[in-house]
């Protein structure tokens, strides 16, 4: 029987992607897991998010270049697509959701599927797995996250791939450009990686399913979001110039059109959160 999580399980705590974090953590819970070993090759963490609301609440999430597998209660079992564009979801009454957050590519290379094929597109999980018909509910039936955590990764087991080097490559390209602040152009990539442009692209729209420019914005945009949810930058105009834009009009205008807001109006919001939460 899987024995409950360490502190080393739990140790997956960025909130980078979730938009007006601490307000969304007074409307929802939301736990995540480490993938257990052979199965991290694909899979980066679980998450699981429950709420229980009297008032609807638009929860807000500016997502990561990766394929999301989710089972829903109610719901069902679903396929997210790389999502281009603010993800949006309207929790009320009571609800849950256990998600498995693949790698940048690793959906791709367990599945052989060209990721682009369905990027911002849901499918029903058995559309891709045919066996996958009674894997919600048993996931469900499980009364913990590490249980839960169990059933999927049997169920994956039966279906993974071997050694695929050209997914290890994206894997490798993409670790860089998510830690790497330094990286903001494309041409800064092809240069580290010694690869040419055209075969980065065909690399990234077979696995990932967008384009490394807009991988590249996206993990930008999460640096710039994440700082200023916490307070951390008050000179828009250097932080712009940090993130790679041309000045600080450029990085107002990019943020607005995928947030919703502007840096400013962002920054004000989060700061007023925070002293809300203090009072």
């Amino acid at each position: 029987m899987p024995s409950e999580p360490t502190d080393s399980e739990l140790s997956v705590n960025s909130e980078k992607g979730i938009l007006h974090p601490r307000e969304q953590a007074r409307h929802r819970s939301l736990n995540r897991l480490a993938a257990g070993p052979g199965i991290d090759r694909f899979v980066e963490w679980y998450w699981m998010v429950e709420w229980d609301l009297r008032e609807p609440y638009l929860a807000e999430i500016l997502p990561y270049p990766s394929v999301n597998v989710t089972f829903e209660q109610p719901g069902g079992a679903f396929v997210n697509g790389v999502c281009t564009r603010k993800w949006e979801r309207e929790l009320t009454g009571r609800g849950r959701c256990f998600g498995v957050k693949f790698w940048a590519g690793g959906f791709g290379a367990v599945t052989g599927l060209d990721v682009g094929s369905f990027r911002d597109e849901v499918w029903p999980l058995r559309d891709v797995f045919a066996d996958a018909d009674r894997l919600a509910d048993l996931i469900f039936a499980e009364d913990s996250d590490v249980r839960r955590r169990a059933v999927f990764e049997a169920f994956l087991s039966d279906h993974l791939v071997a050694a695929d080097p050209q997914y290890e490559l994206v894997r490798t390209v993409i670790a860089a450009m998510s830690e790497d602040r330094t990286l903001t152009r494309v041409d800064q990539v092809t240069e580290r990686f010694n690869l040419p442009i055209r075969k980065l692209q065909r690399l990234f729209r077979r696995y990932v399913g967008v384009g490394p420019k807009w991988v590249l914005r996206r993990y930008r945009l999460h640096d710039g979001a994440d700082l200023l949810a916490g307070g951390q930058t008050a000179e828009l105009a250097d932080l712009a110039v940090a993130l790679g834009y041309f000045d600080q009009a450029h990085f107002s205008h990019e943020f607005k059109e995928q947030i919703g807001l502007t840096p400013a109006d962002y920054a004000a919001r989060a700061q007023a959160e925070r002293q809300s939460s203090y009072r």
